[in-house]
Parts: C-alpha cells; structure tokens; sequence
C-alpha cells in the first residue's frame, strides 16, 4: 500500500493516467470531503497537466475543492452524476443500512448516525489512528489483510474501529458538508445526468437548472443490438417455461443490501419449487457479511450462485437467463444492467424507483413493482410462470439502446459547448 497522497504516474494502453493515494488519514470529519495533503497534490497535477476540460466523475476520494481549483486555473468543469457521493457520506446510495431507510429527504440527524455505523467512518477511524503511529502504513495494510484473509475477523475490526470513536460525526458536521457540496454545485459549469430522475433530485437539492442536462450511457453494440456473442433465440428459448420447464429468473450485479437481492429471494421463496430457478450473478467477496445472509435466506430453494461475471462473459450470463430482475432500494440512476438486458433481448422486472423507471415502460418494454413489495414481486413473477408468451411480448418491445459511437458524438458536443452555453441533449 502506498503512503498517503502519494502520487503515482503510469501510463494504461497509451493513455496517461494520475493516482493519488488516499488512505483516509483525517484529522476531522471535514478532511474525509476536504483532504489537505491530497488537495495539495490534486493543485501539482493540475500545474503540470494544465488541462482546458476537468471531467468530474466523482469527488469521492478527491477534493470538493477540485472544481474550484480547476476553475482558477482557467480549466472549464463538467461532471457526471453517477450517484449521490456530493450529499450523501456514506456512500452515495442515501440509504440508511442499519434502519433500512430510503432517504428521499436528507434528515441530517439520521445522515450522521448513519455515517457512523459506515464501513467510511471505519476507514476514518482506522485513518485517524494511523496517522497517530509511527507505521501508519504497516498498520492500515495490516487491517486490509484481516479482511482479506480473515473475513470472520473483520467485522470485529470494524467494530473495534468504529467504537474507537476517535472523532465525533454530528448533524452540525453533516449540514457542514452539504454546504461545502451546495458550493460545489456553483463550480461546475455543466452538470450530466444518465437519467432525468437523478436530474431532478439534483435540481431539487439545489443545483441551477440551466445547468444540468440528460444524457444516458452509450454501450458498445447499442442501438437495440445485444453484446457481442449473444444468441438472440426468442420463443424456442423460452418454450419450455410453463409447460413443465422452469422460469429462469436472474440477477446481474453487485451482492449489498441496496441491490435488494434479499426482496428477490424472499418473492420467490412463495413460488412453487419447481416452476423455477433463481440465478444469481455477483461477487460474494465484495460483501461477504451479506452474502453469507443471501445463501442462509436460500437454502432449500432452487438458487443458483455463479459468482462474479468476467466482462468478456457477461453475453453468457443473460443467455442463461430468461427473464432479469432488478431489486434495487436506492435511488438508481441508470442501471447498466437493464442497458444490458435490453440489448439481450432478456425482458426486465424492476423496482419502480429512480432511474429505473425512466428506463422500463411498465406493461411494454418490461413490469415495474414497489421496491419494498416482495409480495408484488412474486404476483408478476408468477404471472410470467403462468403466461410465458408474455416474455417474448415483453422481449420483441426491448428499446434501442444508445451505442458508445453516439455517445462520444455528445461528449464531443458537450466540450465544445461549454464556452457557450450548453444543448439539451435528452432523447
């Protein structure tokens, strides 16, 4: 592990890339959005770049004061809203983990407990506690490798850390931060949303409307196609379902609780046993406190976990599926999966919140339910189960899919506009 803001040039298939360490050594819960030393290396590498265009992806790691450094350096700013990270400090998703809550409104009282039940006020804590020793390397590698090798250990860890309490986290602290990200909305120049759901959040949260403008994803082989290697088989795929073959219904994504993994395999947990078979594709590694409740909650159903998708194979995942579900509790943008889907040909059952129902078309290119409703979840699934003709009704009404082409035709308009003004570019 390298040294906190250490900074490391290299070059990745011809392009130069920059990294700053940051190993969350803070001396308040400010540093965790403002870090000094790394925003001191952020200021070397815009001398030495000197950039005419700052792409902001996420401040997560980085500095709220990047944009107004890159701005008095004569560099425009744009930034993609992937997620909530400006406003929300524990991790972008605005939800409460412990209480299971939504945050549709930010209740900085609820913000700072939830922070500090955060694996973030971990890593800040441990930060802190480094930085107080003399090896603070030895001792925050020391704690990756608990993880790593001793998973039933890290939790443990974890809650040693956080009962440390080395630094207090209160709502005046939270409000503090949101201050500092409201200042941040006046730096960038040109806000992009991939959906007009987290478009409008942010407008709600403050940001200038004439600012912000929509733009989705692009994908290699877009355009309504489907991944390279995909076999497009319709109903001679799916002639089995109801007539005495089973629904194969899959998930795609990361295995955390916001994901809403644990709603699906509770929706068909009511189903008949043999009318079906859940597939789940994820990384148990990445969560594994999760996971292990994810088999538990499964055992004795027909569940199948493959583990992690290598991207080269992901055409193999959705060729295995016949029907994807997407059980998200937070506030999505535009999940790539249902991109995904759509270019398979694979029909889409998503919860009816964020971005996703900018995407799905309820009752034509896919069924929407209510995210904390497995009960619904199980009627449209069973429904499908009963009526598998409705999976190829559902298949042939997939929408076109932007390719990546498209949209490096947007970005390219995008940072040619931005000296004068920018172009509503929402399809």
């Amino acid at each position: 592990m390298r040294p906190h803001a250490t900074v490391a040039w290299r070059v990745h298939d011809g392009v130069p890339v920059v990294e700053i360490a940051n190993n969350w050594v803070c001396a308040s819960f400010e540093e965790t959005y403002r870090p000094p030393l790394v925003a001191d290396r952020i200021a070397h590498v815009l001398r030495a770049i000197q950039p005419d265009v700052v792409h902001i992806h996420s401040l997560f790691n980085l500095s709220f004061d990047l944009p107004a450094m890159a701005h008095a350096r004569g560099a425009k700013v744009v930034a993609t809203l992937h997620d909530y990270t400006l406003v929300c400090p524990s991790g972008g998703q605005r939800i409460h983990r412990a209480e299971q809550f939504v945050c549709h409104t930010i209740d900085t009282d609820r913000c700072a407990r939830c922070f500090r039940e955060s694996v973030f006020y971990t890593h800040m804590s441990l930060g802190r506690l480094a930085a107080a020793t003399n090896q603070p390397g030895a001792l925050m590698s020391g704690a990756r490798t608990i993880r790593k090798w001793f998973p039933s250990l890290s939790g443990g860890v974890a809650r040693a850390a956080r009962n440390l309490r080395l630094m207090s986290v209160t709502p005046a602290d939270v409000d503090a931060r949101l201050a500092a990200a409201r200042r941040v909305f006046g730096d960038v120049d040109v806000f992009v949303a991939p959906s007009r759901s987290v478009a409008e959040e942010f407008v709600r949260l403050g940001v200038d409307r004439s600012r912000i403008l929509v733009s989705d994803y692009g994908f290699p082989d877009g355009d309504g196609g489907h991944p390279a290697g995909t076999e497009v088989t319709g109903v001679g795929r799916r002639s089995g379902v109801g007539d005495g073959g089973r629904l194969r219904i899959g998930f795609v994504g990361t295995l955390v609780w916001h994901k809403g993994v644990h709603v699906l395999i509770d929706a068909v947990r009511g189903l008949p046993a043999d009318s079906y078979e859940l597939v789940v594709f994820g990384d148990p590694d990445v969560f594994p406190d999760y996971s292990a409740e994810l088999r538990a909650q499964a055992a004795g159903l027909p569940v199948r976990f493959e583990g992690a998708v290598p991207r080269p194979r992901i055409a193999d995942a959705y060729a295995d599926i016949d029907v994807l579900v997407v059980p998200s509790l937070w506030l999505e943008n535009s999940p790539l999966v249902i991109h995904e889907a759509f270019m398979a040909r694979v029909p889409v059952v998503a919860a009816r919140i964020g971005g996703i129902a900018d995407l799905v078309e309820h009752g034509r290119s896919g069924l929407l339910y209510d995210p904390t409703s497995s009960a619904e979840l199980r009627g449209i699934l069973a429904e499908l189960i009963a009526n598998p003709s409705r999976l190829d009704e559902l298949s042939a009404a997939a929408p076109p899919v932007k390719t990546i082409e498209q949209d490096a035709r947007e970005w390219d308009a995008i940072y040619s506009d931005l000296g004068s003004g920018i172009r509503d570019l929402a399809r």
